[in-house]
């Protein structure tokens, strides 16, 4: 008695479960990343024991140098100029946040002074950006 032998077929790997399980990993890992904005002048930031995490999305950011320079958007502004930059966003300023990246060698008075021009620009936010004391 002859038996038929049955021809065995290779085992097939179906790969697309694990190159979608990849992608998905390789975009949460993109997304997940913090990107560091800097602006090309040289800021040292005073230091805070606390910090919040959370930032509002909508913000303008005013940079200050030791020197006094005041920089949104890379370019270099006058303080009045400046307050017609705050005062162009009009209604939306409520909402929006003032973030002020001074050095800590910076003068006093000008942060009072680039503080003041926030909050009589309508801005209900104001933040003062600090680096995390180790």
């Amino acid at each position: 008695m002859a038996f038929r032998r049955k021809q065995r077929e290779s085992p097939l790997v179906d790969l697309t479960p694990m190159i979608d399980v990849v992608f998905l990993l390789l975009i949460f890992f993109m997304i997940s990343t913090t990107f560091v904005e800097t602006s090309g002048l040289s800021i040292k930031l005073p230091e805070a024991s606390t910090s919040i995490a959370d930032r509002e999305p909508k913000e303008v950011k005013i940079y200050l140098s030791k020197e006094g320079v005041i920089t949104v958007d890379k370019q270099e502004m006058s303080i009045e100029s400046l307050q017609a930059h705050l005062k162009s966003f009009g209604q939306r300023s409520g909402d929006m946040t003032f973030l002020l990246l001074a050095d800590k060698e910076a003068r006093h008075g000008r942060v009072v002074e680039l503080m003041d021009s926030a909050k009589n620009a309508g801005f209900g936010k104001l933040a003062i950006a600090t680096e995390h004391s180790r």
